[in-house]
């Protein structure tokens, strides 16, 4: 191969997530830290599947999703939020939220073009962001709340703002943004060029009676806003590679365009089955119960141990803090913690841009309980 090819993304490795997981399986311990569920998905949900292919839904389905699956997600949405979504020119079905996210970023992001982004961040924002020649702006949430710093915000909001990306419920935080931060950010993107992307992935898990403030809440603010999802973290199938974006019609016409040579379509018989199973809404309304007991079970597991945390208020990830325990860094403790003890974290430093380490580290408690169980108990005697 050529030595003299420049990368387009040079300071992008492996990811950290592969990384602990590989880790986890070469030394058999047990993996808390790739944010997949270690249970199967509904075996109603996958019969329907099986059904869908059954019946011949396996050709391209069309561009924008199956019609009957954008329905139900524009019922869905409508009903939980107040909103007014069409489901003919405002939805479309994606190869998962990443996929989604990517391509927003692709078509409107340009050369120069500045775009907020709230540290600890997900992984996949600043590479789009760079890849399509803008520059990330990455404020720091405040710990340990990870809340925003709106004075902050102000100061680096400017007319070369082209897009602010938010994040509710967090990952990996655990925290929810409030109905006050976004009114203050519907505020701040009004009258101007400013384009919401809002990553709201774990929309359906919200903890101890709290509501999740999803943009489309607020009409001015939903007008300038895209919302990304992901039913393979709603349904416990991230493997299918399946989620949704919801915008205004003039929004979605510019990222269709890019869609259409991204993927064009995505898993046909997966659309029909999920078409149907949203159907019943305690499919997803009752994640939250479901997931909170297993977050008071992680927790409960720690009583008396020497980590530190603030109960998750959503997402299925749960930071613990271990300044009592180490001063090593967070990536180093880590690795140490899965060859030595046998549990498999993320460390919070991988995602700030110039790893920024809280002494902080990211378990994922979508387990069965026995995981959850037999790694509590090994944590809490370290």
């Amino acid at each position: 191969m050529n030595s003299s090819i420049q990368s387009k993304l040079p300071d992008v490795s492996t990811t950290i997530f592969t990384i602990m997981s590989k880790m986890a399986q070469e030394h058999n311990a047990l993996n808390l830290s790739q944010g997949f569920p270690g249970f199967e998905s509904d075996k109603k949900l996958i019969d329907l599947v099986s059904n869908a292919m059954n019946e011949g839904h396996n050709q391209y389905a069309p561009m924008a999703g199956h019609f009957a699956l954008r329905e139900r997600v524009c019922e869905k949405i409508n009903t939980l939020y107040g909103s007014q979504y069409n489901p003919e020119t405002e939805i479309t079905i994606t190869a998962g939220a990443t996929q989604a996210i990517f391509t927003i970023i692709s078509a409107f992001v340009s050369k120069g073009d500045e775009v907020i982004i709230f540290e600890p961040a997900y992984d996949c924002y600043e590479p789009a962001i760079i890849l399509n020649g803008g520059k990330p702006i990455n404020i720091p949430l405040k710990l340990p709340e990870f809340s925003i710093d709106w004075k902050t915000v102000l100061e680096q909001f400017s007319a070369k703002t082209k897009m602010i990306i938010i994040n509710t419920p967090h990952n990996p935080g655990g925290s929810v943004i409030s109905k006050s931060d976004m009114l203050k950010l519907q505020e701040l993107v009004k009258n101007s060029g400013c384009i919401v992307l809002s990553d709201e992935v774990y929309e359906h898990i919200i903890f101890d009676g709290g509501t999740h403030q999803s943009v489309a809440r607020f009409p001015e603010l939903a007008n300038r806003s895209f919302i990304t999802a992901s039913f393979g973290k709603t349904f416990h199938n991230t493997g299918w590679k399946v989620g949704y974006c919801v915008a205004p019609e003039p929004l979605m016409k510019e990222f269709q365009k890019v869609h259409q040579f991204n993927v064009f379509s995505v898993n046909h018989p997966v659309q029909v089955a999920l078409a149907e199973y949203l159907e019943k809404q305690e499919h997803y309304l009752s994640l939250s119960s479901f997931f909170q007991k297993k977050r008071d079970l992680f927790l409960e597991g720690l009583k008396g141990s020497r980590w530190e945390f603030c109960p998750a208020k959503g997402t299925y990830f749960q930071l613990l803090s271990f300044k009592n325990i180490t001063d090593e860094k967070d990536t180093e403790f880590a690795k140490r913690l899965t060859i030595e003890h046998k549990v498999a974290s993320i460390p919070i430093s991988v995602f700030y841009k110039n790893q920024t380490d809280p002494k902080m580290l990211r378990f994922c408690f979508a387990k069965t309980d026995e995981v959850i169980e037999n790694a509590t108990e090994i944590l809490r005697k370290i």
